[in-house]
């Protein structure tokens, strides 16, 4: 019964109105948190609504060559 639980409650997260999933979030340079982003970061979108944030540097990266 309580994997039917988990299974029902995963299945709703990912459902969810704004939720991009893991795989958004990654693609577009973010990093999927749970909770709240840390400092230096933004909130850009849900990975899983609401409780799993994708969270964005503020600054941009640099890469060299």
């Amino acid at each position: 019964m309580e994997i039917l639980t988990f299974v029902f409650l995963f299945i709703s997260l990912t459902q969810h109105g704004d939720a991009h999933g893991p795989e958004g979030c990654n693609h577009e340079g973010g990093l999927c948190r749970v909770g709240n982003c840390i400092s230096g970061e933004y909130l850009a979108q849900y990975c899983f609504e609401p409780i799993i944030l994708c969270c964005k540097s503020l600054s941009p990266t640099t890469t060299k060559s």
